[in-house]
């Protein structure tokens, strides 16, 4: 059980203010790009200054399992959306859509993307977040909660694919996180599984 103290109660704020930002994120597609860098910034700033965040793993570690991690999860993500074409299941119109709405579109969302929104979420949930639940959880549950606690934020999308693919993702990184012990690894997995569905290979 986790006692009250003020770690607990700097939990609880942060989770209320990331639903916030997220929700205002969110609440208008013609604006999202900027509210939404924005909120990660934020989150960026309460999370660092909660404490350091781990980096156990050498330069070529992290570049290498990070870039080999972002290719097979993107490649995950690949398979399950040529099974929704091959089974003709009723979420491709739903896909096309979160493009449409959230996808990247000019030259410094890209930017955004890579250099903001990546590192952000994976320093704030990843860092902080799942840090904080690991010394009252055991590593499993910490990363389950971790990854729950991540696609809910996504409910405001108003799309259950996003709530799905961002709890999979969470869990995939909060494993990576909790294996290696490095932020730096899980930032790099986050930003090539991002510019593969957003630049490279998205699917559309």
């Amino acid at each position: 059980m986790m006692k009250p103290n003020i770690l607990n109660i700097r939990l609880i704020a942060s989770l209320i203010i990331a639903h916030a930002l997220v929700f205002f994120s969110f609440h208008d597609k013609t604006i999202f790009w900027y509210i939404f860098t924005g909120s990660v910034l934020v989150l960026i700033a309460f999370a660092m200054f909660q404490g350091d965040v781990d980096d156990e793993a050498s330069f070529i570690q992290y570049i290498f399992l990070g870039v080999l991690n972002g290719l097979l999860l993107y490649f995950v993500f690949w398979l399950g959306f040529q099974a929704i074409q091959v089974l003709h299941l009723p979420f491709e119109n739903a896909i096309k859509k979160l493009y449409r709405w959230y996808a990247p579109h000019v030259f410094w969302q890209y930017i955004a993307l890579v250099l903001v929104a990546a590192p952000g979420e994976e320093l704030f949930w990843r860092g902080f977040i799942q840090k904080t639940l690991l010394k009252h959880l055991s590593p499993i549950r910490s990363i389950l909660s971790t990854s729950l606690l991540y696609a809910s934020v996504h409910i405001y999308s108003g799309s259950f694919l996003l709530v799905f693919a961002a709890f999979f993702s969470g869990f995939v990184w909060g494993f990576l996180y909790f294996w290696k012990k490095s932020m730096p690894l899980v930032i790099v997995s986050h930003i090539i599984f991002d510019i593969m569905i957003f630049i490279f290979l998205p699917f559309k």
